[in-house]
């Protein structure tokens, strides 16, 4: 076992485990800095020092350098206050410079040594001038990263469909595979604008109860089967995988047809041969 700090760099990002370091006490949320790849930056703390595995640490691991302190606090607020004015210049010199570019958000480096630009493009985007124009305006080095449609929902946060905060950008450290069998083993409706999400894409909730209607949906019909019931054969015209129950469509006996919810365990039928729908490679 070995001790860790769990890290965050922002809400709703990635965790990482950190070395705590010897003597200091650590609380949720309490800001510190750490030592990455890239240098120096300010972080928070997601969770206090705890054991893990072994196996589950990535070594060498990198230490907590310090507990913010007032500097470090002001400093890092000095940055931010700086990000408005330095997203209007970029703006400003991508239009100039007529860049089919859309700019999502800026970070400065916690040594103040540059400032990083993230945006979006449907194409590769020769952005040497502007780089020049940016340093040149800023007076910093300037790094300019070109991300996904979902990583800019990520980055803007939002409100989703079903009223709360993006998954994105409030609860999810890394974004999960999702594909449209996962909508189809669930029943829901197939329309793009249904299943997909601000960015455009399938929607990152649709793999949160894929495993339970995986499973239940081998104890159940397919739509269209036909199933024996306790007043006699009928098709399968719903299903309510969370009741465990189906509708049944059958003859009345009178030339018309009658529909009825038998339980599943009531019904007999063919079990349908199941896929994994984890396993799949289309995302789209």
């Amino acid at each position: 076992m070995i001790k860790v700090v769990g890290i965050k760099f922002k809400n709703g990002g990635k965790l990482y485990y950190f070395s705590p370091k010897n003597g200091d006490e650590y609380t949720r949320n309490m800001p510190v800095i750490v030592e990455t790849a890239k240098g120096l930056e300010y972080a928070w703390v997601a969770y206090p020092e705890k054991e893990v595995p072994d196996d589950e640490v990535v070594q060498p691991l990198k230490p907590i350098i310090r507990i913010a302190t007032d500097k470090d606090k002001e400093f890092y607020a000095a940055c931010q206050e700086k990000k408005p004015r330095a997203i209007q210049i970029c703006k400003e010199k991508i239009a100039a410079h007529g860049l089919e570019m859309k700019l999502i958000d800026c970070e400065y480096a916690f040594d103040g040594s540059k400032v990083v630009f993230y945006f979006t493009s449907e194409t590769r985007v020769d952005f040497r001038e502007l780089v020049k124009d940016l340093a040149a305006a800023l007076h910093i080095r300037i790094e300019l990263r070109q991300v996904g449609t979902r990583d800019e929902t990520k980055y803007l946060g939002g409100i989703a469909p079903c009223g709360r905060v993006c998954c994105c950008a409030g609860n999810m450290p890394e974004f999960k595979k999702v594909s449209v069998k996962m909508a189809k083993v669930q029943n829901l409706s197939l329309n793009p604008g249904k299943i997909s999400g601000l960015c455009g894409r399938l929607m990152c909730c649709l793999g949160y109860e894929v495993d339970y209607y995986t499973e239940v949906s081998k104890q159940m019909p397919k739509m269209g089967a036909e199933v024996g019931t306790p007043d006699g054969k009928g098709i399968v015209a719903g299903l309510n995988m969370l009741k465990m129950q189906v509708r049944v469509k059958a003859d009345d006996g009178a030339g018309g047809l009658v529909f009825r919810d038998y339980p599943v365990e009531q019904l007999k039928f063919r079990k349908p041969v199941q896929q994994n729908t984890r396993d799949e490679d289309d995302e789209e």
